[in-house]
């Protein structure tokens, strides 16, 4: 299995109100389920935590600082060094979900989309590359992007002299069937952030340092230095 890409989806109002929280609050808040009402819906077509799950990872994070705090959650967060990695975790429970997709096929789809060779990791998660992903897909029909994205795939098996039929390689429907999902769900994704001033999308990479997630402004560690 590969390591994920992720686009986290956070809806902006739910985490500021964790961040206006009292220290103290948030702990017992997320021990004692007091937030499950306030959490964002979760949209059938991301991807997200149960609940119990998340505040799980939030609750053993307060646990593993090992300081004692006053003040706001984000007054606490802006303070230490671990800041990061607590503001990922609020971020993540004040989501709908993620679109989630192995980081070698996201090279494909981006590809695709940009019409151009994706050259290496940084280029992958690179800010302009993504303002330019963003405004490309924006509003696409999805069925069009993913028509796209499946026909660049068989080309590329074509050029490799690999087999297309099903009866020689199995594996070749239920990837076919992941590419159609997987890049219709970057397209859905996209367009529901835009089309929300409460939806933020963070990107980030499965085991990333939590000061790399996001860009400009919402770039982690920028924002608990703003």
């Amino acid at each position: 299995m590969g390591i994920d890409m992720v686009l986290l989806i956070v809806d902006e109002p739910c985490l500021k109100n964790l961040l206006q929280q009292p220290w103290d609050m948030l702990y017992q808040g997320m021990e004692k389920g007091r937030f499950r009402d306030q959490r964002p819906a979760y949209d059938s077509r991301l991807k997200r935590a149960f609940d119990i799950d998340c505040e799980a990872e939030i609750l053993d994070w307060v646990d593993s600082i090992e300081v004692e705090k006053t003040g706001s959650v984000l007054e606490v967060l802006k303070s230490i060094p671990e800041g990061s990695q607590g503001l990922l975790h609020l971020m993540e429970w004040a989501s709908p979900g993620a679109w989630e997709v192995w980081e070698g096929r996201a090279f494909l789809y981006l590809d695709v989309a940009l019409k151009r060779t994706i050259s290496s990791s940084e280029d992958l998660y690179d800010e302009e590359t993504w303002t330019q992903l963003i405004q490309q897909l924006n509003g696409l029909p999805e069925e069009e992007f993913s028509e796209l994205v499946c026909l660049d795939w068989m080309e590329r098996r074509k050029e490799l002299g690999e087999t297309l039929d099903e009866n020689e390689d199995p594996k070749i429907v239920p990837t076919f069937e992941a590419h159609d999902r997987a890049s219709r769900g970057l397209v859905y994704t996209i367009t529901l952030c835009n089309s929300s001033p409460n939806l933020l999308g963070i990107l980030g990479r499965e085991h990333m340092k939590a000061d790399l997630w996001g860009h400009g402004r919402w770039n982690l560690r920028q924002y608990l230095l703003d």
